[in-house]
């Protein structure tokens, strides 16, 4: 059975990322998973990394509890909104506090080299876009997908990371809206 954390990025409880991350959550809950769902609008923590890795900043209790689901969940699933061709402030925030070495990877002495600490979990990336995808991907060469997959995700050792991408949102109707939560609740039903 597998353990699910749900990571919701999105900073409005209004919008579509959280009608997103409550779907898969109940497909999750049906396959029987024991699934976590997270806001990071609801934690409390300074987002800014104040000292960069030179000196490492205490964590606040909320995110000492983020590091605990992290390690307890087999399975990483990431929703948030695709704004300046990357992911929100608060995502980013939340990666540079608690992605941290010791933690996330550690960098080997004398070595250009590094240890993922993360191995064995997976992840699913579900981003909201306005923009088209085939415009994303070929005139910002898919930036924010590749950031979180290979420049946080996979150098901490997750993999396989997979993408679902729903644009664009600016758009699309109630009946694109619920297709897209029905496919979403499937991939939870699944977990993947």
């Amino acid at each position: 059975m597998k353990n699910i954390l749900i990571i919701n990025a999105h900073p409005d409880k209004e919008s579509f990322c959280f009608a997103l991350a409550e779907s898969y959550k109940m497909g999750a809950y049906k396959s029987g998973a024991n699934v976590k769902l997270l806001h990071l609008i609801d934690l409390k923590f300074d987002p800014i990394l104040r000292n960069g890795y030179r000196k490492i900043m205490e964590l606040e209790p909320d995110l000492v509890q983020m590091q605990q689901d992290i390690l307890w969940a087999n399975h990483l699933v990431f929703v948030y909104p695709n704004w300046w061709s990357t992911f929100p402030a608060l995502l980013k925030g939340f990666i540079d506090r608690v992605f941290v070495p010791g933690f996330a990877f550690h960098y080997r002495e004398n070595s250009p080299f590094w240890d993922k600490l993360l191995k064995g979990k997976t992840a699913r990336l579900l981003v909201t876009m306005d923009t088209p995808s085939w415009y994303y991907c070929i005139i910002n060469r898919s930036a924010g997908h590749n950031a979180m997959k290979i420049g946080v995700l996979e150098f901490c050792g997750i993999k396989p990371v997979k993408i679902s991408v729903f644009s664009p949102i600016k758009s699309s109707d109630e009946t694109k809206r619920k297709k897209w939560l029905n496919e979403v609740m499937e991939l939870g039903e699944n977990q993947k």
